[in-house]
């Protein structure tokens, strides 16, 4: 029915070759205009401020868990401390501005 010659250039297999170009071009494209969005960079001020911060935090909690341990704080009162270790380690290290999981003036639900 249909001859080889007779067919047309976009049915041909360069005309595919082409339009997969265009695509990796187009996505290549896009992936570099997007590419602070796709690589999350930390600077590095940054990074030493939250290693700080953990460092921080892991001494105060660690006073907590003993404290708890040896029961001369109970379960609320523990969830308290964390909260408020974690607000000074914040205020102390610049990171965020408000503890996780809890409303100012509120003690969290955990």
């Amino acid at each position: 029915m249909n001859s080889a010659g007779n067919r047309h250039f976009l049915d041909g297999p360069y005309a595919r070759i082409a339009a997969l170009a265009c695509f990796a071009l187009a996505a290549g494209a896009l992936a570099y205009i997007h590419r602070d969005d796709l690589i999350a960079r930390q600077p590095a001020a940054a990074a030493v401020s939250d290693n700080a911060f953990s460092r921080c935090f892991r001494d105060g909690t660690a006073a907590i868990e003993t404290m708890l341990s040896e029961k001369s704080i109970g379960e609320e009162q523990a969830r308290l401390f964390r909260l408020r270790a974690e607000a000074r380690c914040r205020a102390q290290t610049g990171t965020g501005s408000a503890p996780s999981g809890s409303a100012p003036g509120l003690p969290a639900v955990r």
